[in-house]
């Protein structure tokens, strides 16, 4: 399993915006990055500066939202969606985004899904509860 560190996906981040600004070929899972990138304009700042990006702290005490963990958490949702993992993460994306009629708004509330899974799992010291997750976005249908 592929176990990044905060450095490694802020520097993924950071070069994927270069190389999408510099009009550079994208490997498979940069281009899918690249295209959540695009969606939010407001971390091109963030993103712009791989050194910035790696000194930066992002805590809840400071309140600014992680540009990393946001954009690190639509690529785990689309990789999820994309291999229907947990089983059932595709059906329950797809009939929210239907009802959404929008794409990243319903990645929104499937963040809001995950980013509670992986809490309690840590509160509990348990795997992630795949089943409990699809439910949670079961319910936002």
């Amino acid at each position: 399993m592929f176990n990044p560190s905060q450095q490694d996906v802020r520097r993924f981040f950071c070069e994927t915006y270069r190389k999408y600004r510099a009009n550079e070929i994208l490997s498979p899972i940069e281009a899918i990055a690249r295209d959540w990138v695009i969606q939010h304009p407001e971390y091109a700042n963030d993103l712009d500066d791989v050194d910035a990006a790696l000194a930066a702290d992002y805590s809840v005490e400071n309140g600014q939202t992680n540009p990393f963990l946001h954009l690190a958490m639509h690529l785990s949702i689309a990789e999820q969606i994309s291999i229907d993992q947990p089983p059932g993460i595709r059906a329950a994306a797809t009939a929210l985004v239907q009802r959404l009629q929008s794409e990243h708004d319903a990645y929104h509330h499937i963040m809001e899904c995950l980013g509670q899974m992986i809490w309690n799992a840590q509160r509990n010291g348990l795997q992630p509860d795949g089943a409990q997750y699809i439910e949670c976005v079961k319910k936002k249908i």
